[in-house]
């Protein structure tokens, strides 16, 4: 049945971006409403929902069991992911999941297509595609303000995690990859196009580490423009990328979680010149939550391409990265 008023929400788990950023964001936003908080951990579920206004429940299935529920974002552990939005989705809930949707392209194909046979939306939450500052760097790449794209050096990194950060456990979907470098990888998309293919990949892990802690990535699309990418867990920090063209190039800085009350700053690059392109804020976080309604509301994302092709460059990252394969990305469609 289609959702026309306020969204019904409710959350599988207390992550700690559901704490710091999604619940908030939903707790305040005119297109959700924020119905109940679910936790393995009866405690945890009371005082989260104490904390937002909302139901505590004891027990994800007991959660998606309520009838009044249209969507539930799923906060929990990447490899945690496929089981429960499939669930949600049998369920007959619309699901707002954390990125990466799953670590497997085949699985991410595989809820994509039971989503749209039954009508619900399937949303990957990447939140930094709905900060308007990527759109305006599109626009003057448009309006040939660098020339022919050439080339894109991205990277992400974010200081070392507590001791036993889930990132650090394999066995719940953690690495660099998956958390990380899903930033530059979908900044490749969103700016070169698909698809891109994997010329070379490389994984490393810290000394004790189960998984992978840093990686680069180098890209190749087919007008010919490159894309190199960097990501890693315990490094300075860095969220940033620059487009090069025939005949200039855009800096952005603050690019993947920039506060809601930061203000942008393009820096344009042509010949002698620069240019200095001041933007409003944005809060991305309230607007991916809008998104997310709109989506519930129309029956379905707008286009499942750039979850599916980011899916695909992932594994083929991987697979490149462990010698396991070569480094096209397969369509997953």
């Amino acid at each position: 049945m289609p959702v026309t008023s306020r969204v019904r929400v409710a959350v599988l788990g207390c992550a700690d971006i559901a704490l710091r950023r999604m619940l908030p964001a939903m707790a305040a936003s005119a297109d959700v409403e924020l119905i109940a908080v679910a936790s393995r951990d009866a405690h945890k579920a009371n005082e989260t929902a104490r904390r937002f206004g909302c139901a505590a429940v004891h027990g994800y299935d007991a959660l998606l069991a309520r009838d009044d529920v249209d969507a539930v974002y799923v906060p929990l552990p990447a490899a945690l992911h496929d089981v429960w939005v499939e669930a949600a989705l049998r369920a007959g809930k619309h699901v707002l999941a954390e990125k990466p949707l799953t670590t497997s392209q085949v699985r991410t194909a595989e809820l994509l297509r039971l989503a749209s046979a039954r009508g619900l939306a399937l949303v990957e939450n990447v939140l930094f595609v709905h900060h308007g500052q990527h759109a305006a760097v599109r626009a003057l790449v448009r309006d040939g303000a660098i020339g022919q794209a050439r080339s894109l050096h991205a990277s992400f990194a974010v200081p070392a995690r507590p001791e036993h950060d889930i990132r650090y456990r394999a066995a719940l979907g953690g690495g660099a990859l998956w958390d990380v470098g899903v930033y530059p990888v979908r900044a490749a998309l969103y700016l070169l196009g698909s698809p891109l293919t994997v010329a070379g990949a490389v994984l490393t892990s810290d000394p004790g580490r189960e998984v992978d802690t840093s990686g680069a990535a180098l890209l190749r699309s087919e007008a010919g423009a490159v894309a190199h990418l960097t990501f890693g867990i315990g490094h300075a920090y860095h969220s940033g990328y620059e487009l090069r063209g025939s005949e200039g190039r855009i800096t952005v800085d603050r690019a993947f979680t920039p506060p809601a009350d930061h203000r942008p700053v393009l820096r344009l690059e042509r010949g002698t010149r620069t240019e200095e392109i001041a933007l409003a804020p944005e809060d991305q976080v309230a607007a991916a939550v809008s998104a997310f309604a709109r989506a519930v509301r129309e029956g379905g994302a707008p286009s499942d391409d750039p979850v599916l092709d980011q899916a695909a460059l992932l594994d083929a990252i991987r697979r490149t990265a462990t010698g396991s394969g070569t480094g096209r990305a397969g369509s997953g469609h």
